[in-house]
């Protein structure tokens, strides 16, 4: 039995259930800006607690790193990102739980070929091409700085 690229299309369509859009953009945005507001209030408190700016800088994306990771590994990071969807990946809770997901997920292959494999498997891309961006710019700002 042969069916039309159309007709699977249609079939298809049918079969899978309707996304709630609108409902899945408000739950992306308010706990996106629930994560982000929980980053300024980490930086107020680490202002108030004489930090200078730099340490500032440097404290809060690690704290919200840490936290991340341990949500990932005991597995409430992903019931949150299933309903936030976006909301988790575009701050920096994201990149956490890309690194941590694969590396719980190959454990089992040990160390070395499962864990510290497959830890950058879906981030790895992401470090590659940002590092080679900020590689090509760098050379291109220094032939027009020589200017």
């Amino acid at each position: 039995m042969s069916i039309s690229k159309d007709e699977y299309s249609k079939m298809a369509d049918k079969a899978s259930p309707n996304s709630p859009i609108l409902l899945n953009c408000v739950k992306a945005f308010l706990i996106g800006g629930l994560i982000c507001t929980f980053g300024q209030f980490l930086n107020m408190i680490f202002q108030n607690a004489g930090l200078n700016e730099n340490e500032i800088k440097i404290a809060t994306p690690c704290i919200i790193i840490i936290i991340t990771a341990i949500l990932t590994g005991i597995g409430i990071f992903d019931k949150i990102a299933r309903h936030a969807g976006a909301g988790t990946i575009v701050p920096i809770t994201g990149f956490a739980n890309s690194v941590v997901s694969p590396a719980l997920e190959f454990k089992h292959e040990g160390m070395v070929l499962g864990t510290a494999a497959q830890m950058f498997s879906i981030a790895g891309p992401v470090l590659v091409y940002g590092i080679a961006s900020s590689v090509i710019y760098g050379i291109i700002y220094y032939i027009i700085s020589l200017s």
